[in-house]
């Protein structure tokens, strides 16, 4: 399989884990059992905008890319991906924290109204 399109799956795969990280407690709904997977992902996205980490999906691939011959990115997959239509310009440190939060509230918000969801149910 050609490396360009090993990195466009890798490059899918981070695209779905943000998108469950951010909204997968939509999904727990439904299947409470995912909430042991939901969690720690949500957890980790959270943990990577405060702090500032890099997802190991990225290096992946800019590697890959590297491979097929294509140019990689320096920055993070948010910022080369999404930073133009988030932010236009440089990301500023406050805007990771603003990240961070928005992942932590909605998901938040989202186990609240489930958990509110099943006691109404279960009476």
């Amino acid at each position: 399989m050609p490396y360009h399109l090993l990195a466009n799956l890798v490059m899918l795969l981070h695209f779905g884990f943000i998108l469950f990280a951010v909204l997968g407690a939509l999904l727990v709904a439904r299947w409470p059992r995912l909430a042991w997977l939901h969690l720690p992902a949500a957890l980790w996205a959270v943990a990577i905008e405060f702090y500032g980490g890099v997802c190991p999906l990225t290096p992946l691939e800019n590697w890959l890319r590297a491979k097929g011959g294509a140019a990689g990115y320096e920055e993070s997959f948010i910022e080369h991906y999404l930073g133009a239509i988030i932010y236009p310009g440089e990301f500023p440190a406050t805007l990771w924290i603003m990240l961070g939060l928005g992942v932590l509230i909605i998901n938040l918000a989202l186990y609240a109204w489930i958990i509110r969801h099943r006691r109404r149910r279960s009476t």
